[in-house]
């Protein structure tokens, strides 16, 4: 069982995450993604929570091999694709004073991997589900 101590969100989100504007591209978002080892992106604008994208996201606005455009017309209309056209919106988010029992239940009845944290109307970090099961894990540790 998690203890009262540690079932704060605080204690095990990833404080200030990586993020994105609506304008950035799709390859961009996935460079960003691959090399930070992130599943998802916040999307901020003029500092305000407006959408995520996921890694599930940025692989469905990849062409398919069905299509009947050529390869460099791909790569010229995916290489222009901002994420606003492929983010999910509205983001379904949790307060900083959450707990983690909270925030895996929100994630479990909205079948998300991840929640942004917010603060009143500021992004403050992120939850996942590796967080909430490190958290069992080290629970149990102890």
């Amino acid at each position: 069982m998690i203890s009262e101590k540690s079932t704060s969100i605080r204690q095990w989100m990833t404080l200030n995450p990586v993020c994105i504007t609506p304008e950035t591209t799709v390859p961009d978002a996935a460079l960003l993604m691959r090399q930070g080892g992130f599943r998802r992106l916040p999307v901020l604008e003029g500092g305000k929570l407006v959408g995520i994208v996921t890694d599930r996201d940025l692989k469905e606005a990849m062409p398919s091999d069905a299509t009947s455009l050529s390869i460099w017309e791909l790569n010229y209309l995916v290489a222009k694709l901002p994420v606003r056209e492929v983010m999910s919106y509205p983001v379904i988010t949790i307060g900083e004073d959450a707990t983690l029992e909270q925030a895996a239940k929100l994630m479990l009845e909205n079948k998300v991997g991840g929640l942004p944290v917010i603060s009143g109307e500021k992004l403050v970090g992120i939850v996942t589900v590796s967080d909430v099961l490190r958290a069992f894990v080290h629970s149990g540790a102890n």
